[in-house]
C-alpha cells in the first residue's frame, strides 16, 4: 500500500495562487462524453415515455420487470417499512425527523400585503410548488438522510405531492430509505435512477407523474440531467463532490480534525478535504494523524485516493490570510476547529453550512444536528445558498391599484414607456388617468 502524500501548499509561496487554483479546479473529475449520454437517455423518455425507463432501468439497474408500475411502491408499502425496521434505527429516524423539522419551520414564509393611503394595496403571495421530485442516490450506498433533507422541507411549504426516485441495482430496496420517506411524507417512490428518472420527472412518462422541481443529489450522470432538463422544471442545484474545509490551531485534538477531513474523503475519490491553520505544528499533527487513522477505514481505498487526489494542507500566516483563502475557497462545508471562532466567524462571507467550535463535527450536520445537508459545492456557495423550505415556495406579487394611485402612477409609467418606445405601455397606462 502507497504511503500517504498530500500536498502541502504556503501562502508565502511565489507560485501560491497558481497552486491553489489548479487545486480547486478539481482535475479529473469531468468524464467526456457525459452529457451527450445524458442528453440522449432524456431524448430517449421523452420519445418512449414507459417504454424506454423500462429499457434502461433494465440495462443499468439489471431490474427486469412487465411495466413501470411495478416499479412504484406507494404509502402502504412505505408505511409497512417504517414500522418494521429495527427500533433503535426508528428512534435515530425520529430525532433526526424531528430536529430538522423543528429548524426548517423557522425559514416558512407568509403572505403579507400594506396598503396605501389612498387605498391601493401590494403585497406578496406565497404558495406551495404544486408537484416536487425527489431523487435519492441508491446502489452501493442507502442514504435515508438525504430523503429526510429533501421531504421534509417540501412538507413544511405545503407541497401537495412529493414523488420520490431511488435506483435498486439487482433489485435490492433499502427498507431504512422507504422507512424514511414514509417518514418524510413522500407520496410514492419510483425504483428508477440515473437520467433517465430525472427525464422521468421532468416530462412524465404516463405512469411516473410530471413534477415542477427536481431536487436531490446524484452521479455525474444525475448532475449533468438535471442541468439539461432546467427550464423544463426547476432545480435545486448542480451538485458537485462532497467538500469540508477545516480551520485548526492546537487546541483541537490533530486526530478529531484528521477523523473530520476522513469522514469527508470517504464519500468518494473525488471528495475534497483541505486543513487550514496557522501553525506548522497542527499541519504535521493532523498529518500524521491521518497517516494513522486511514487504515482503521472500511473505505480506507476511497479516501485515501480522495486525499492524494484532492485534499491539501495549507499554511497561512494569520487569521485574516485563513479567511481569505477560505472565501475564495467557499467550501460547502467549513469548519472552525479554533479556540476562539467568533473573530473569524464575523468575516466568513461564503460558506455552505459553517460549523463553529470543537464540538461541532460536520459528521452531526448530515445527520441530525437540524440546518440542511443538500448545500452548495465546487465554490458556488459564493451566489447558492442551502437546501430549504423557501426552496419549495414561490412568491407571486400582488397589485390592487386605487384609481387616483392609477392616474397618478400612469403618467410616470407612460412618460418612461415613450422613452423606450413601447407606445401602447404608454396608452394602456394613460387609459387610467380619469
Amino acid at each position: 500500500m502507497s504511503e500517504l502524500e498530500i500536498r502541502t501548499l504556503y501562502s508565502t509561496h511565489p507560485e501560491f495562487d497558481r497552486d491553489l487554483d489548479r487545486l480547486l479546479a478539481r482535475q479529473g473529475e469531468e468524464i467526456i462524453g457525459i452529457d451527450e449520454v445524458a442528453a440522449g437517455i432524456i431524448s430517449d423518455v421523452r420519445q418512449r415515455g414507459d417504454e424506454a425507463v423500462l429499457d434502461l432501468t433494465r440495462k443499468f439497474d439489471g431490474v427486469d420487470v412487465n411495466s413501470v408500475s411495478d416499479l412504484r411502491l406507494d404509502r402502504p408499502r412505505l408505511d409497512a417499512c417504517l414500522c418494521g425496521i429495527d427500533p433503535e434505527l426508528r428512534r435515530a429516524l425520529d430525532i433526526a425527523a424531528s430536529r430538522i423539522e423543528d429548524y426548517h419551520r423557522r425559514q416558512l414564509q407568509e403572505s403579507w400585503e400594506y396598503q396605501e393611503q389612498d387605498g391601493t394595496r401590494l403585497g406578496q403571495r406565497i404558495t406551495p410548488i404544486d408537484r416536487v421530485g425527489i431523487y435519492v442516490p441508491g446502489g452501493t450506498a442507502a442514504y435515508p438522510s438525504s430523503v429526510l433533507m429533501n421531504a421534509i422541507p417540501a412538507r413544511i411549504a405545503g407541497v401537495p405531492e412529493i414523488v420520490m426516485t431511488v435506483p435498486t441495482p439487482g433489485n435490492e430496496t433499502n427498507d431504512l430509505v422507504l422507512a424514511a420517506a414514509s417518514l418524510a411524507g413522500v407520496d410514492q417512490v419510483f425504483r428508477v435512477g440515473g437520467a433517465q428518472a430525472i427525464a422521468a420527472l421532468a416530462y412524465g412518462t404516463g405512469t411516473i407523474p410530471r413534477v415542477d422541481k427536481i431536487v436531490g443529489p446524484g452521479n455525474a450522470y444525475v448532475a449533468a440531467a438535471k442541468r439539461l432538463v432546467f427550464g423544463q422544471v426547476g432545480i435545486d442545484m448542480i451538485a458537485g463532490p462532497s467538500e469540508v474545509l477545516v480551520f485548526a490551531d492546537e487546541s483541537v485534538d490533530p486526530e478529531w480534525a484528521a477523523m473530520d477531513l476522513l469522514a469527508q474523503a470517504e464519500h468518494d475519490e473525488f471528495a475534497q478535504s483541505i486543513l487550514v491553520s496557522t501553525s506548522d505544528q497542527v499541519l504535521a499533527g493532523v498529518g500524521s494523524a491521518l497517516r494513522m487513522l486511514l487504515p482503521t477505514l472500511e473505505r480506507e481505498d476511497i479516501a485515501r485516493a480522495a486525499l492524494i487526489g484532492q485534499g491539501a494542507l495549507i499554511r497561512v500566516r494569520d487569521q485574516d490570510e485563513a479567511s481569505s483563502v477560505i472565501n475564495r475557497i467557499a467550501p460547502e462545508h467549513l469548519e472552525l476547529l479554533i479556540a476562539e471562532p467568533d473573530g473569524i466567524l464575523r468575516s466568513i462571507r461564503h460558506a455552505g453550512a459553517i460549523f463553529v467550535g470543537r464540538y461541532s463535527a460536520e459528521a452531526l450536520g448530515d445527520y441530525c444536528v437540524g440546518p440542511n445537508h443538500v448545500l452548495p459545492t465546487s465554490g458556488t456557495a459564493r451566489f447558492s445558498s442551502p437546501l430549504g423550505v423557501y426552496d419549495f415556495q414561490k412568491r407571486s406579487s400582488v397589485i390592487r391599484c386605487s384609481a387616483s394611485k392609477a392616474g397618478e402612477l400612469a403618467v410616470t409609467a407612460a412618460s418612461l414607456a415613450r422613452a423606450e418606445s413601447l407606445t401602447a405601455h404608454a396608452r394602456s397606462a394613460e387609459y387610467r388617468i380619469p
